[in-house]
């Protein structure tokens, strides 16, 4: 197998989104970009975009048969060389009142959230310690700050961030570096699957919660999805994850924001938690500024 000049990354969660533009960025820039898909049809999608250095590998990371395969052939095109970077990308959505949605959706989120995350980044660790390379969590903006009716994305996102913190501190001595990168929304399609996520768990809600929780999770789904529209583009993301892979001295946490501005806001937010009294920032600054603008009950 022919190696490119710049090196190997791992990829998870690559049949769309995110995932996609950052793999089809990635061997754009010459790297050989190993894309974990699921389905022989999204391997195949992704093959026509890339060029030969693109290598599609089926690893749905909830099954860890399929994380042993695929961290096998990795090892084998590699070999010495090891691999520069792992970036952890996949994530399941499931919308809705946490006291509604199916405990099976409950598992498969932290099962893909960070349960998979940790799976693969132990299978793919021995290659990296070789290069000395980087470790690249997706996180997200609700891994700092709580939103409701994403809490479980919240949940996993709040373990990601301390699994990362915890991996960045074991791994000093390797000098593997450890990040995440923190974003809001960008443009893709899985508010349909968020959307479709909420039909199921409402079909299966009493009509006692649909009383207390339909009207409100409806609206702030309308929210999200109107929101996406103006919202950022997937390449956006993609550039500040090929950043953090290539910085000399690489941040603890990246922002993806489409401005300074923007990005200094975020900063300031995530302090003003910190900083202010919970039962202030929760009730009234934050969830109560919120419940205002959206008029939820």
């Amino acid at each position: 197998m022919t190696k490119s000049k710049k090196g190997a990354v791992v990829i998870t969660g690559t049949s769309s989104g995110l995932g996609r533009a950052t793999a089809l960025l990635l061997d754009k820039q010459g790297y050989h970009v190993f894309a974990g898909v699921r389905t022989e049809k999204d391997a195949e999608s992704l093959k026509q975009e890339a060029s030969g250095f693109l290598t599609p590998i089926i690893m749905d990371i909830t099954k860890q048969e399929q994380i042993q395969a695929a961290s096998e052939f990795v090892s084998l095109a590699v070999g010495d060389e090891g691999l520069l970077g792992l970036v952890n990308n996949a994530t399941a959505v499931a919308y809705g009142p946490l006291e509604c949605v199916p405990i099976d959706d409950v598992r498969l989120n932290f099962e893909v959230g960070i349960i998979g995350q940790i799976a693969v980044t132990q299978a793919f660790l021995p290659m990296l310690r070789k290069a000395k390379g980087r470790v690249i969590n997706m996180s997200a903006s609700c891994g700092r700050v709580a939103i409701p009716y994403f809490g479980l994305l919240s949940a996993s996102k709040f373990a990601l961030e301390a699994f990362t913190d915890s991996l960045r501190m074991e791994l000093l001595s390797s000098g593997v570096e450890v990040l995440s990168i923190l974003s809001g929304s960008f443009k893709t399609d899985v508010y349909k699957k968020v959307e479709a996520s909420y039909e199921k768990t409402f079909a299966n809600m009493t009509q006692d919660t649909k009383a207390i929780y339909d009207k409100n999770s409806r609206i702030y789904l309308q929210d999200v999805v109107d929101a996406n529209i103006n919202s950022m583009p997937c390449e956006m993301a993609a550039n500040v994850i090929l950043k953090a892979l290539e910085d000399k001295k690489p941040k603890r946490q990246y922002f993806v924001s489409d401005s300074i501005l923007s990005t200094w806001f975020d900063k300031i937010f995530f302090l003003l938690k910190r900083l202010l009294p919970y039962q202030y920032f929760h009730d009234t600054y934050y969830f109560g500024s919120m419940r205002k603008g959206m008029k939820l009950d």
